[in-house]
């Protein structure tokens, strides 16, 4: 075998892996099936899930709930744009980008506080992570159960003071509270994961 020959089979090896892991994954509502999906020696979402849980004691369901409400596992998911006149596309309702949809100062917070630098919020690793590491300083602060899927999705999506004021719309409550189901529902579904 030649090396221009061996170096293109790597080149399509790559490109493969890249694919790969670029791609939504399907069946979102079974987490058994997302994981299965990211299983690899590059790329494990249930280790990433995981070793965030223990870092900072949120219930994988939790987390993976969250990462479902947010981007639908899209690794690029931003808010939409605003346009004028119903056509002109201006800027963004907010910074919010990525699996966590993590707004650009609470990104840079944590990096800072955990010497992540590197971090990217369109990598599931540093986006599972950032979850945990924001659920458990709402826990915290707020005094509620880390695995309180409904009251810890309310202070991720209000943010504390939203959370503090307690006066949110009935359609965040629904937000909420179907977060909370999904979590319930994948919480069921990692006892029969493989």
């Amino acid at each position: 075998m030649s090396i221009s020959h061996l170096s293109k089979i790597v080149c399509v090896g790559a490109l493969v892996l890249v694919a790969g892991c670029a791609s939504q994954p399907t069946r979102i509502n079974d987490v058994c099936a997302v994981f299965e999906q990211r299983e690899g020696f590059f790329n494990n979402w249930r280790s990433s899930a995981e070793e965030a849980s223990a870092r900072y004691g949120v219930p994988v369901h939790v987390l993976m709930a969250t990462v479902r409400k947010e981007s639908g596992f899209q690794s690029n998911a931003r808010p939409p744009r605003k346009t004028m006149l119903g056509f002109i596309p201006l800027g963004r309702e907010s910074s919010a980008y990525g699996y966590s949809q993590a707004l650009d100062g609470t990104w840079a917070t944590y990096k800072a506080e955990t010497g992540n630098f590197g971090a990217r919020r369109s990598n599931f690793d540093d986006a599972v992570d950032f979850i945990g590491w924001y659920h458990s300083r709402s826990a915290a602060a707020l005094g509620i159960d880390p695995a309180d899927t409904y009251r810890l999705y309310l202070a991720y999506y209000l943010g504390w003071s939203g959370y503090k004021r307690g006066n949110w719309e009935p359609g965040i409550d629904k937000i909420a509270r179907d977060t909370e189901a999904m979590a319930l529902s994948y919480a069921g579904q990692l006892n029969n994961c493989r």
